[in-house]
C-alpha cells in the first residue's frame, strides 16, 4: 500500500513538474522582427530623404498583422521619446532605424510600435538599439509625429546585443 502511494506522489510530482517548465516555455517572448509585422505579399517602400523638410509619413494605413493581436514579443529597436521626465520614459515610439521620426520621414504604420510603460523605463541612451518586451496590439495611435499600427504594453527594456 505504501508503494502504491509513493508511486501515486511522484507521478502527481513529475506531472507538476512537466506543468511548470511548460508554463515557463509559453512565459518566453516571441521575438519579433520588422518583417515580421507586415502581411505576406506588402513591400516595404524605402525611406524618402526630403531636404526641403517635408516630413510626410510614408503609409499612415499600411496593412497590419492580425494574428499579433495580444501576442507576449520581444522587438529591437530604437527609441522615440513621446513622455517622461528625467529619470524615466513613459510613453515612446519604437522605429526600426536611428533618426526615423525625426531626421527622416516616419516609416509606414506597420513599423512603428507605441510603446506605454505605467511606471516610465530609464533609457540611458538614445543612440542606442533596444530590446522591447511587452505585448502586443494591433490598436493603433496617432500622434503629432506618426500614425502607427501596432501597440506595445511595455513589460521590460534591455540592451540590444545583436
Amino acid at each position: 500500500m505504501k508503494t502504491k502511494i509513493n508511486v501515486v506522489l511522484l507521478m502527481l510530482i513529475g506531472c507538476l513538474f512537466t506543468a511548470v517548465s511548460m508554463a515557463n516555455i509559453d512565459n518566453e517572448p516571441k521575438e519579433l522582427y520588422w518583417e515580421d509585422m507586415v502581411p505576406k505579399g506588402y513591400v516595404v517602400p524605402p525611406s524618402a530623404i526630403d531636404h526641403n523638410g517635408n516630413m510626410t509619413q510614408l503609409e499612415p494605413d499600411a496593412p497590419l498583422l492580425q494574428s499579433l493581436n495580444g501576442q507576449f514579443v520581444k522587438i529591437p529597436g530604437f527609441v522615440v521619446p513621446l513622455e517622461g521626465d528625467a529619470d524615466n520614459i513613459t510613453e515612446f515610439l519604437l522605429v526600426p532605424y536611428f533618426g526615423a521620426c525625426i531626421h527622416v520621414p516616419p516609416p509606414p504604420s506597420n513599423q512603428i510600435v507605441y510603446v506605454k510603460f505605467s511606471e516610465g523605463v530609464p533609457i540611458t541612451n538614445l543612440y542606442d538599439a533596444v530590446w522591447v518586451t511587452g505585448i502586443l496590439s494591433t490598436d493603433g495611435w496617432k500622434g503629432d509625429i506618426a500614425t502607427v499600427g501596432y501597440t506595445l504594453k511595455g513589460q521590460a527594456v534591455t540592451e540590444f546585443e545583436g
